[in-house]
């Protein structure tokens, strides 16, 4: 990827994980020292690009609760599910991934593209590290299309400008809101700006959306709440305090003006699945009617 000369983002050596170049070519440092939260799930998801600082948060975060892998992994697990299902059962061939976080198994156009070849997808992140590695996102299969966007989901118009070079808003979209609201404090109007990207949706659309819960609602006997508590805490540590679990009703909001596909919002492991394994995300799928 190189600079257009028009603002677009562009990386340099993204093997060596050090820098990336920004607008006007400016270089950004990518802090391999410092922890940081993408890179803490790339660990907990078996990845290959975190570090020492990152290693040393998700290890500490796993003493407090053993099940965090098993968390983040039911959560991926999900998104296959409900990317499957969109291409398959409703013919969706369009996706907007926001948040999209590092490349890993199974991303949204490999999931959509091995189900509808032709469909389209542009993905979203505002992270340096992860901008870095986007070339692993712009795979495609010759029929279809996917694009790499960098954008900030608190400015939403500016990436639904950008996401129409891509899709066509006239048809049926897949919004794909992936463990990022979590990353949005309630002062910065999290529910506003999902508003602002609905409204957009045409009819026909999806609202694709997972969310950690509080440690008061920790599944009783599988993640003690103290546990979790111990565990959000070092997460938020890591992401610079932009960690904020929300209880199921708050999760539940975002889906306001949507309708909600059985079975509602659910923990992951039990959305249309009955798998085994210890999870603290809230998911749900809803459709646009009207």
């Amino acid at each position: 990827m190189v600079d257009s000369g028009e603002g677009q983002w562009s990386f340099e050596s993204a093997a060596s994980d050090a820098t990336v170049r920004g607008p006007g070519g400016t270089p950004i440092d990518l802090r391999t020292d410092i922890p940081h939260i993408a890179r803490v799930y790339d660990y907990w998801l078996g990845g290959k690009t975190n570090y020492a600082a990152d290693r040393k948060v998700a290890e500490a975060v796993m003493a407090a609760m053993p099940a965090v892998t098993e968390s983040v992994r039911a959560n991926r697990s999900f998104l296959r599910r409900a990317v499957h299902l969109l291409a398959t059962e409703f013919g969706v061939r369009q996706f907007l991934d926001i948040g999209t976080g590092l490349p890993a198994s199974d991303n949204t156009h490999e999931v959509a593209q091995r189900a509808a070849p032709d469909a389209r997808i542009v993905y979203v992140d505002n992270d340096p590290i992860v901008l870095a590695h986007a070339h692993a996102l712009l795979t495609s299969t010759p029929q279809g299309q996917t694009s790499y966007v960098h954008g900030d989901v608190r400015q939403p118009a500016d990436i639904l400008a950008k996401a129409a070079d891509v899709l066509d808003f006239s048809q049926p979209i897949a919004l794909m809101l992936i463990a990022m609201l979590h990353c949005v404090p309630d002062e910065d109007d999290p529910y506003s700006i999902v508003r602002t990207l609905s409204e957009a949706m045409p009819p026909g659309s999806f609202l694709v959306l997972t969310h950690p819960v509080p440690a008061s609602e920790a599944p009783t006997g599988d993640v003690p709440a103290e546990n979790l508590a111990a565990a959000y805490a070092l997460m938020r540590e890591a992401s610079t305090g932009s960690f904020h679990a929300r209880p199921r009703d708050q999760v539940v909001q975002f889906f306001d003006g949507w309708d909600l596909l059985d079975p509602g919002v659910v923990l992951a492991t039990k959305w249309r699945a009955d798998e085994t394994e210890s999870t603290v995300i809230s998911v749900g799928v809803a459709r646009k009617t009207t």
